[in-house]
């Protein structure tokens, strides 16, 4: 059931793991994302430059009908039209990026769904769990169903693979 996955793209060389679970099962008790990752690749975040350089180390399938784009960030790839992202410069700054993902959260997610587990497993799922405030504040201030409500906010949850289109 192990299995070891190299890495290498533009962002890790030589970096190696082991995926320990079946893929998308035995997620920590309260973590419970609504989207998979191919889900959100084909719903479109993060304006379409994420992941174009590491499919290697993932399922085809997560690209089929994937919104992506090589050259540049394009929000109208996203999901709700809008930019929602910030450069991952500013996550550097903020010291929500680590090594073993310098990709950031939806990295994470992308090995953690997979089967990887970590170390650093309890800081994202308590970061995950803090975007639940934005979800409320959709709730709150929007009509059910109103899709042009914060369309902003609703993007920027669906990075975290909360189906803000429910809501």
């Amino acid at each position: 059931m192990k299995k070891r996955v190299l890495v290498n793209d533009r962002m890790q060389r030589g970096y190696a793991y082991w995926r320990t679970e079946p893929v998308g099962r035995n997620f920590a008790p309260g973590f419970s994302p609504e989207l998979t990752p191919q889900e959100m690749l084909r719903l479109g975040v993060f304006g379409g430059k994420y992941m174009t350089d590491c499919r290697e180390e993932f399922p085809r399938s997560w690209f089929t009908h994937a919104k992506l784009c090589a050259e540049r960030h394009d929000g109208r790839l996203n999901c709700f039209a809008v930019n929602a992202s910030q450069s991952l410069q500013v996550w550097r700054r903020n010291g929500w990026i680590r090594p073993q993902d310098p990709r950031g959260w939806f990295q994470w997610y992308c090995r953690y769904y997979m089967g990887r587990r970590t170390a650093d497993d309890v800081r994202q799922i308590r970061r995950w769990r803090a975007i639940a405030r934005h979800v409320a504040a959709i709730r709150k201030h929007c009509e059910p169903g109103d899709l042009d409500c914060r369309r902003r906010q609703r993007q920027a949850v669906l990075h975290w693979a909360y189906d803000s289109r429910k809501i």
